[in-house]
């Protein structure tokens, strides 16, 4: 009776913790919504606001939040990300994130932006940039983004799950980073927005 009553509290916090895992990317996905239905913050070109309904998203798939090992790189080298216009931005690589997927090691820079580490809001922030095999098919042809923030410990939550597109995959008036050749994945990350 009592190893019962142990596996049905046991299953019932496992049931729990997988609602407040989806839950915490579903309440990402709303607040990208409304971020883009909203005129002052949309990115999209007045046409297409009026017809924008929220983006497609794959489903929720857990295996798709990794633990990854986190190394910070001591001394970084500055230097000028390209774009998709003729713009530079001044980046560094802050880290480089290790982690396995479907049984194969895989490794991401992790990036921070020297304006934006200036500020109060943005001082934690870092910036995964990634290509993979579903751009251009399922997903926008120039890469999806991930929002980190600086680790207190050797490890950083990468949750594809809330992967997102750069503004220029829906307006040409913005100028987006394209993600260096050294974060392009070798696997079909679907998880995340779609095209």
């Amino acid at each position: 009776m009592t190893k019962t009553l142990t596996l049905l509290i046991i299953l019932q916090l496992c049931i729990a913790n997988a609602q407040s895992y989806n839950q915490s990317v579903l309440d990402f996905q709303q607040h990208l919504n409304e971020e883009y239905k909203n005129p002052d913050e949309s990115p999209l070109d007045k046409k297409d606001l009026k017809w924008f309904k929220g983006h497609d998203f794959f489903p929720i798939n857990e295996k798709y939040r990794v633990v990854a090992k986190f190394t910070k790189i001591m001394n970084p080298t500055p230097f000028l990300m390209k774009t998709t216009t003729s713009r530079l931005s001044m980046y560094e690589v802050y880290g480089v994130a290790n982690f396995e997927l479907d049984g194969k090691e895989y490794q991401l820079n992790v990036y921070q932006n020297h304006k934006l580490r200036e500020t109060e809001e943005y001082k934690n922030y870092l910036f995964l940039p990634f290509t993979d095999l579903t751009n251009g098919d399922q997903t926008y042809g120039g890469g999806r983004f991930i929002d980190l923030e600086i680790p207190e410990e050797e490890t950083i939550v990468i949750d594809f799950n809330k992967a997102y597109n750069p503004y220029c995959a829906y307006s040409s008036n913005y100028s987006c980073p394209i993600p260096p050749k050294e974060n392009d994945l070798d696997i079909h990350i679907t998880a995340g927005i779609k095209k």
